[in-house]
């Protein structure tokens, strides 16, 4: 059974998940192209951090980082490698995006690879009905980055 809600960053059994999390954001983004948040900076206040477990076991995970009064971005997405093709992504995002709402949320947007490593993500997202944007936030262009966004009103 899949069951996806709030949770610490920090918990002791998300390192795995962590740590594969930033193995692949670094496998072929150069570091200054690197967006992600690490679990103590996704611990912050204003961070609304989800895991997504099967049968208790952590699998997946996303969050939503207010920047705004009414605007809010996706960080850290990710569904374990071997797992995907089974829609876990989408109930993860979808998931997301209803608590964004419910948060009082109506724009949210989001930063992602460029790369063809990438593809799946954007594919995703757009499907989701993200459109392309400008950088937004303290984003400037890169073009190892791919900025999207979604009306929530």
């Amino acid at each position: 059974m899949i069951r996806i809600g709030p949770e610490s960053p920090l918990g002791p059994d998300l390192a795995d998940l962590m740590a594969r999390h930033t193995q692949a954001m670094h496998a072929d983004t150069p570091p200054e192209s690197i967006h992600m948040m690490d679990a103590s900076e996704l611990a912050a206040p204003g961070i609304a951090f989800h895991v997504m477990r099967e049968d208790g076991r952590p699998i997946g995970m996303g969050a939503v980082k207010r920047i705004g009064a009414a605007e809010g971005e996706i960080k850290s997405m990710h569904v374990l490698a071997e797992l995907r093709g089974r829609g876990l992504a989408r109930q993860m995002l979808d998931h997301l995006v209803a608590d964004a709402q419910g948060a009082g949320i109506t724009r949210l947007s989001l930063e992602t690879g460029s790369q063809e490593s990438f593809l799946a993500a954007r594919r995703l997202y757009e499907t989701a009905g993200f459109e392309p944007c400008a950088p937004f936030g303290d984003y400037r262009e890169d073009p190892m980055s791919v900025y999207l966004t979604l009306s929530l009103a």
